[in-house]
């Protein structure tokens, strides 16, 4: 079967379990193979797999695709449809079809000169007691155990999409091949729309919006995925913590501040090193250590041993916030008295990201997090966790993104990647389980989703064109508290361990502000808006009342410029539009001596005429609600 490296793990059975949208799919990549061995007879093709929203097929060829050939390839893959040709199985010995990849007629219309050299080897990742099947089409045939449409008449609503590049299995030392993507529906009408999609969130894309408003910059010579927060994007950024401050003092939280930076034996003792070691920056050796080491000759890599063992100490770039308020909290004795203890940081942490994975602001390598940690008594959790879980439906609700599900994430009991007692794993699972129940939505439970330390409940929120990003998240955890020996003291006078809750409503402020921007397609409601009123004097004759404006306006907290450009005043209101700015206030002969400004707004453009204190009124009152 032409897949990935990663579902080649997954037994017969449950690939014989794809969804009738992913068979659509799977049979759709066969027909886009065909028209590619048509068009080019010397392609070699290796894994051709449904993925999320379409499909691939990986192929080796002289001939470097373009988007140029993308036309050419439909083409021809509207005569494979328009065949009508039916998926035929044959099960053959894994000796037939060796010998049929060496003659090269696997994944091609007829044997060739050279043999199927991708399909020879993924013949060998076939278990010895698993059948061997070849489907084809017409006369393409290839390794693959299916399942697939009837016929490729049934592939008619299609569309190739793009071409990158892709190591064979995701090897670097393995040949680079062309990834060629296409997407399938079961009808046009389906396709269109989800084009018309894919073209919405285009024009939404965070990174091109983020530069025409001038929110933020990622510059090369600070390094990739690495945001600098410009002005109008700080703006954003301090409005959200701001808003989320006011709930963390209601709540009862104390905000902290911890380095960026900490000692690689704190991270020992939590488990992030090395158990995250290939996701984060790599461990700094402290300087006196490093002289003496370079003048031994000890190399790079020896070093490297060194620190990961412990023979050398070292610091690490901070991955995470939790063990800097762990230390915080185990500062101080406690008694049950004094819980709950609430921790709450803008922490900014580092991780590792590949550079192929970096994109804008949603995945960057350094990012802040709306972090805190809660220290409390086991019969203190359902309520903290409930808490917790109010303030993620507020952030969400005052941002208009109440269209989300909900998703407990389970240890999976097969895997050793999860730390400390299976007792405390079932309470802290069936904590969140009863929390979650009280949400007043469904939510599903995933095995395999939880942190190595405890579950999670994940709130996957759906964007305006329906898009979906996990965003706020809270985790109960009994193993950090056990493995830095928490304590405080009870009412039988005799110390005991708390149980410590981590959450994060914007989870990385960095993310959360790029989904913002889409979401909103950088049209922010007052209250978040860099520039939320432009004052449009007609000409430089009404300046005075323009700046008299300015000032009322200014005093009031409002954040306001005036446009005295020589522009025609139609012009100063296409600019400010497209700076995408709420309010536009026009004054003229008229305005002045009714000593009144002319309201526009950005999307429900004229408003009349009114009074400037009747405008701020009314302004201030939208923006102290956070209203949308």
């Amino acid at each position: 079967m032409p897949e990935s490296p990663e579902s080649q793990r997954k037994t017969l059975e449950e690939r014989h379990q794809m969804s009738d949208l992913e068979r659509l799919r799977h049979s759709t990549a066969h027909v886009l193979a065909t028209a590619i061995c048509r068009i080019w007879p010397d392609a070699q093709f290796a894994a051709g797999p449904p993925v999320e929203n379409g499909f691939y097929y990986d192929v080796d060829l002289e001939h470097r695709i373009t988007p140029d050939d993308f036309e050419k390839i439909e083409a021809e893959m509207k005569k494979v449809v328009k065949e009508n040709q039916p998926f035929e199985k044959m099960i053959v010995s894994r000796e037939e079809a060796l010998g049929m990849a060496k003659k090269g007629r696997l994944a091609a219309e007829t044997e060739r000169g050279v043999p199927s050299q991708y399909k020879i080897d993924l013949l060998e990742d076939i278990p010895e007691d698993e059948e061997i099947s070849i489907f084809k089409n017409g006369e393409f045939w290839d390794l693959c155990a299916g399942p697939h449409v009837a016929r490729t008449g049934n592939c008619k609503a299609y569309k190739v999409m793009s071409v990158a590049s892709a190591f064979y299995k995701g090897d670097a030392a393995n040949p680079q091949l062309q990834r060629v993507y296409g997407t399938a529906f079961k009808n046009k009408t389906l396709l269109t729309e989800h084009l018309e999609r894919l073209e919405e969130a285009k024009q939404r894309d965070h990174r091109k919006i983020g530069k025409d408003l001038d929110l933020f910059h990622i510059d090369e010579s600070v390094g990739q995925g690495l945001v600098l927060w410009k002005p109008n994007g700080s703006v954003i950024r301090q409005e959200l913590q701001d808003f989320i401050s006011e709930h963390l003092e209601r709540q009862g939280y104390s905000q902290v501040f911890t380095p960026h930076i900490g000692k690689l034996d704190l991270y020992r003792t939590s488990g992030h090193f090395p158990y995250y070691a290939d996701s984060q920056f790599p461990p700094l050796a402290e300087r006196e250590a490093m002289k003496i080491l370079s003048e031994e000759g000890c190399s790079c890599g020896e070093l490297s041993n060194k620190l990961e063992t412990g023979e050398v100490a070292g610091f690490l770039l901070k991955p995470m916030n939790c063990p800097h308020h762990i230390k915080i909290f185990q500062s101080n004795h406690h008694s049950y008295r004094d819980l709950p203890v609430r921790l709450a940081e803008f922490g900014t942490v580092y991780r590792w990201e590949q550079s192929g994975e970096l994109g804008g602001m949603t995945r960057v390598r350094g990012f802040t997090q709306d972090d805190a940690h809660l220290f409390c008594t086991e019969e203190q959790v359902k309520d903290e966790i409930l808490g917790c879980l109010e303030l993620v439906k507020i952030v969400l609700g005052t941002l208009g993104m109440e269209d989300y599900r909900v998703r407990v994430g389970l240890r999976d009991p097969d895997s050793t990647k999860y730390v400390g007692n299976p007792e405390n794993w079932d309470h802290a699972e069936n904590a969140l389980r009863e929390a979650a129940s009280t949400l007043g939505t469904e939510f599903s439970e995933e095995p395999g989703e939880a942190a190595f330390y405890g579950p999670k409940i994940d709130f996957v929120v759906k964007d305006v064109i329906g898009r979906e990003w996990q965003l706020g998240t809270v985790q109960v955890d009994y193993n950090l508290p056990e493995r830095f020996g928490l304590e405080y003291i009870g009412p039988d006078n005799k110390p005991h361990r708390p149980v410590m809750i981590h959450r994060a409503p914007f989870g990385s402020m960095e993310r959360f502000v790029g989904v913002l921007i889409e979401h909103f397609a950088g049209k922010f409601p007052t209250w978040l808006s860099p520039e939320q009123v432009r004052i449009l004097p007609i000409s430089e004759k009404f300046e005075t009342p323009a700046q008299e404006a300015y000032e009322r306006l200014r005093k009031a907290g409002v954040r306001v410029t005036v446009d005295t450009t020589a522009e025609k005043v139609g012009a100063k209101i296409r600019l400010a539009q497209l700076a995408r700015i709420p309010y536009m206030l026009i004054i003229g002969a008229k305005e002045q001596e009714l000593n009144q400004v002319s309201v526009r707004h950005r999307d429900r453009g004229d408003e009349g005429s009114v009074g400037v204190e009747e405008f701020v009124e009314k302004l201030t009152a939208e923006i102290r609600s956070r209203s949308l």
